[in-house]
Parts: structure tokens; C-alpha cells; sequence
């Protein structure tokens, strides 16, 4: 269940933003907030909970959205930032510093208790990197489902255990432990710890998915 801000609170400007961004681009597609839930086994009022920044979506719930919309990930967590990004291909000189301090990473809060940060300055042609965050709890998929997506992926622990299940396997990482699997697998990572876990993920190859849906 996704954590819905209660009436009358200030809404998180990130959360709303990304809400915007999700809703500007299923308008774009002409597709309804019926259509889309339909298409993700979700309901028209957890898209419009999504879009109206109410509520959280989880991992799994984004990377659904973003697949059936054909949109890029870096474009919901950067918004205007995405959009004036240099044209892909080799520059001449550098438009802005490839250094990015922790307090300048962009940021955003799903359900479950995950936390991203991107690590990159700028948006990376096929490739999310990112610091991952799982709190005491903290799952990328709620209810042991399991969700799959096009690319490959790619992770270090440094704090924390992690397990993950791709398929029938579950795997447990401790700090120092790496894996690197096929995102069109099925698969849950969640925190198996009472303390945060804190990763490095890559997802590289996500942006050539075809609307591969979530399990």
C-alpha cells in the first residue's frame, strides 16, 4: 500500500513534480488514467493518487509508468533539469562540472521505504546510477510481488544486507557483496536488516524497453 500524504499537509515538492511529470506525459500519449491502470493491473485512483503527488509509488509501480509511457527515468526524477541536458554525442568543452556533491544529487522518495539518488551531473544515455537507500523494511516491490524491465542491472552493498530474489533464487548481499543480473527476470530486492541498507545501482539498457510489464 503506497503512503498517501494526508489532506490539508504541504505537499513534497519532488513527489508533486513527479506526479506533473508522469501526468504531462500519459496527456502527451493520449492514453486516460482508466487505460493506464488497466494496462498496469493498477486502479484509476492510485494513478491519480501517482499524479497528483498523494502518494508514493513503489519501484516497481515507477519503473511500470515510465516502461508503458515509453518515458526515461532520468526525465521523471530531473524535470526542467532533463530537459535543458546537452544533445547526446562527443562536446567540445564541458557545459557544466561532471562533480556532483551529495547534497546536490537529485532525489526522489518511493513507497516501501526506498530512497534514489542520481550520482550522475547529467542525464547518462541508457544508464541509471544511482545511491540506493532500502530502510528497516524498505522493498522495491510491496506484498513479495516481483517486477521485471529491460536492461541489465548491476549492484554494490556497502552497509546493510540485502536480500534479492530474481526468479525461484533469493541471494543475500552483505556489505562488499556485488551482483549483476537480467532486469527482464523477475525480481524483488528489500532490506533484511534492522539497519538501512545503502547500494550503488546501475540500470543500464532500461530506456530500449517495449513496455515489458511488471509481474
Amino acid at each position: 500500500m503506497s503512503d498517501v500524504v494526508p489532506r490539508g499537509a504541504a505537499l513534497d515538492e519532488t513527489l508533486a513534480g513527479i506526479g506533473d511529470r508522469l501526468r504531462e506525459e500519459r496527456v502527451r500519449t493520449g492514453m486516460s488514467q482508466r487505460e493506464l491502470a488497466r494496462r498496469l493491473g493498477l486502479s484509476a485512483s492510485m494513478i491519480s493518487q501517482i499524479e497528483s503527488g498523494l502518494s508514493k509509488p513503489s519501484v516497481g509501480t515507477l519503473y511500470a509508468i515510465v516502461t508503458e509511457l515509453d518515458l526515461s527515468l532520468d526525465r521523471v526524477i530531473r524535470g526542467e533539469d532533463f530537459a535543458d541536458r546537452d544533445p547526446p554525442g562527443p562536446q567540445v568543452e564541458l557545459s557544466q562540472s561532471p562533480l556532483v556533491h551529495p547534497e546536490d544529487r537529485q532525489v526522489i522518495e518511493l513507497d516501501s521505504g526506498v530512497r534514489w539518488e542520481e550520482l550522475s551531473a547529467s542525464s547518462e544515455e541508457g544508464v541509471d546510477f544511482l545511491h540506493a537507500t532500502y530502510e528497516v523494511g524498505g522493498a522495491s516491490t510491496p506484498d513479495q510481488s516481483l517486477m521485471r524491465h529491460h536492461g541489465r542491472e548491476y549492484g554494490y552493498v556497502m552497509t546493510g544486507t540485502l536480500g534479492i530474489q530474481i526468479g525461484f533464487e533469493e541471494y543475500e548481499l552483505n556489505p562488499g557483496d556485488s551482483i549483476a543480473f537480467d532486469s527482464a527476470l523477475p525480481h524483488r530486492l528489500f532490506n533484511k536488516c534492522d539497519q538501512p541498507v545503502h547500494a550503488i545501482w546501475f540500470v543500464v539498457g532500461r530506456d530500449a524497453d517495449h513496455r515489458v510489464s511488471p509481474d
